[in-house]
């Protein structure tokens, strides 16, 4: 049987943009671009743009599109009350792309984030106290600390000498992230660490367009090879030297709450899935504020007016001081400037693809079971439908009394029971940087310099290495 579509008053889509369309007959498809014999062509393009050519497939053919890449059908969803439908509505009947997930479990083992079914509905309730809004705030000191003392942001020079910003962030975003899963100090760990996760998620990147992988003991996968030995390594020691503490001097970080289910029921929760679920904190969540961070630098520096107002609010709040947890809230304008930047540059252009596993009715579409569905959340949030001239930096959009968004239209961190664990975690960790880079620095564009071009690789990433001219904080601010 085939379930209805949910009703237009249902919580879900009390504000959806769309109308009710007629339905369409089972077997019908929406429309699409010519696919040829195989539709590999259409994968091929995909594997160079894959936002811009969603992106263009939506202008070209509406908010549902249908692409037949044999063996399967896939289904693009840009309506932003489709997606809450699909997300929302129709989440226990998807499942994440399969080969996908084998990839990604190559890298980070079987975690939350490659789990299914049962076991992801345990683990995912078992870890949630842990990335509660409550339990982050406990963070914000480590967070702030970390910044402070990494290098990459200590050592800025700011006398209006360019500087790679990109890199820089990357460096302070893992120390912050092996400060909060590990504690102490992260030395050397948090260079090398910084270095290996590029590595890997580009390799990553570039299986997911292949139908099956090379093993990693091939000769030409050496770089891989001994990155994920690095990372996979550094975690071990982490793990051996904590257990070798006395439970009582555990420090209050994310890796003894980890190990605090281990000591509960180590059953289901065995030290290589502790392992595992470290892993995934330090790539995912590493790599999220990473890439936001370095799009927000180039959006304050583009836009000093901006930056100018956010500054301000800094100097208000901190004087001077590291933030804490409850300067947080505080802080509106720098956490406005950080949700403009995540739907101009989100870090997940494209969500990891779904495959359905039972018939649904998505509005007017019957889809069958094994569709695969792909949501693109740049596409959607450049829509000018749901967000006037879109491509415009206007923080005020998230002010309190603007216009609201479409549920659907904004969804940086996903929807539904799959949304981003680390979301409230990696908020507050961008929160942090973001005002303590602002106490430091003014960021501008030096001359000549275009603005640079968004490139997807697992995240999406400038597509050379972002220069910033840093000068100081005028006098009195």
């Amino acid at each position: 049987m085939i379930p209805s579509s949910p009703s237009p008053t249902c919580p879900f889509h009390a504000d959806a943009p769309s109308p009710v369309r007629a339905p369409h007959p089972p077997g019908a498809w929406p429309p699409g671009p010519r696919s040829g014999l195989t539709g590999w062509g259409l994968l091929k393009r995909m594997s160079r743009d894959l936002p811009g050519t969603l992106a263009a497939w939506k202008r070209e053919f509406g908010d549902v599109v249908h692409l037949r890449i044999w063996p399967e059908h896939q289904v693009v969803v840009t309506d932003p009350a489709l997606v809450r439908e699909l997300l929302v509505g129709h989440h226990d009947a998807l499942i994440r792309w399969e080969r996908g997930m084998r990839v990604f479990t190559g890298l980070q083992g079987r975690s939350v984030f490659t789990a299914e079914g049962e076991s992801w509905r345990v683990r995912r309730h078992a870890l949630q106290p842990a990335f509660q809004p409550g339990a982050v705030q406990a963070f914000v000191p480590a967070m702030a600390a970390a910044a402070a003392a990494a290098q990459a942001l200590a050592g800025w020079p700011a006398g209006g000498a360019s500087v790679a910003v990109e890199s820089a962030f990357t460096a302070v975003t893992m120390e912050v992230i092996l400060r909060m899963v590990f504690s102490g100090t992260a030395g050397d760990d948090a260079r090398l660490a910084a270095d290996a996760v590029p590595t890997l998620l580009r390799a990553a990147n570039a299986e997911l367009y292949w139908p099956a992988s090379w093993p990693d003991r091939m000769p030409w996968k050496r770089t891989k090879r001994r990155s994920l030995a690095m990372l996979r390594g550094m975690v071990d020691r982490h793990v051996g030297a904590r257990l070798r503490l006395a439970a009582e001097d555990w420090p209050d970080d994310l890796l003894t709450r980890l190990l605090r289910l281990h000591r509960d029921d180590a059953a289901s929760w065995p030290l290589r899935t502790v392992g595992d679920e470290c892993m995934t904190i330090i790539l995912a969540g590493h790599e999220t504020a990473a890439a936001t961070l370095a799009w927000w630098a180039w959006c304050m520096a583009a836009n000093p007016a901006a930056q100018a107002d956010a500054r301000e609010e800094v100097r208000r709040v901190l004087g001077g001081r590291p933030p804490a947890a409850d300067d947080l809230p505080a802080l509106r304008l720098v956490t406005q400037t950080l949700k403009e930047t995540m739907r101009l540059y989100p870090a997940a252009p494209v969500l990891n693809s779904r495959r359905i596993t039972r018939p649904i009715t998505l509005g007017p579409w019957h889809l069958p079971a094994r569709t695969m569905v792909l949501v693109p959340v740049q596409a959607i949030q450049h829509d000018p439908r749901w967000f006037p001239e879109p491509l415009a930096f206007r923080p005020e959009r998230f002010a309190p009394g603007a216009p609201a968004v479409p549920r659907g239209a904004y969804l940086p961190f996903g929807a539904g029971p799959r949304i981003c664990l680390g979301q409230h975690l990696a908020m507050a960790e961008m929160t942090v940087i973001a005002a303590m880079v602002l106490q430091r620095v003014v960021l501008s564009v030096p001359a000549g310099m275009a603005p640079p071009r968004p490139v997807m690789a697992l995240s999406l990433r400038p597509d050379r290495p972002l220069h910033l001219a840093l000068s100081p904080v005028p006098t009195g601010d």
